[in-house]
């Protein structure tokens, strides 16, 4: 497992993700979205990793729904930075990060973009059971 540590540029949002593989192997995803494209977001995650997400303060953090209105995206109110998306289903939930946001920047593998605004809600969820790190944890600092 490869460890990456990352999140939000003041530290209100931070993670530690574990890549099952070199982080050559993985392909960032850039969403083609206006909002994505609006904070040039590029995500990356892993089905086979780990992902524990740290909130130090709920009230400088803004869990923003757009499109299908399925996702949260983590955004700092402080910094403005997005540092990933997370989906939750039956108790479980998934979660992507912005590699723009890694701390160490890493020579990942190529980019590719992606359109999830062809895609229906169930496809949309079908997509990330199967590429999004599952089994996040999320916590928080200030409850």
């Amino acid at each position: 497992m490869v460890k990456i540590y990352g999140g939000c540029y003041c530290g209100n949002i931070t993670y530690a993700a574990e890549l099952a593989d070199s982080p050559r192997s993985y392909t960032t995803r850039t969403c083609d979205c206006d909002f994505c494209t609006a904070h040039g977001a590029s995500y990356v995650s892993d089905s086979k990793g780990k992902l524990a997400l740290e909130i130090k303060s709920e009230k400088e953090t803004s869990r923003f729904r757009q499109g299908s209105g399925i996702v949260d995206f983590l955004i700092c109110r402080n910094c403005g930075v997005v540092v990933g998306a997370c989906y939750e289903e039956g108790g479980i939930l998934y979660g992507a990060i912005n590699s723009k946001s890694v701390r160490k920047k890493l020579a990942f593998g190529e980019s590719i973009s992606v359109s999830p605004k062809k895609l229906n809600d169930s496809e949309k969820v079908k997509r990330w059971k199967e590429i999004w790190f599952p089994n996040v944890r999320l916590t928080h600092r200030d409850a």
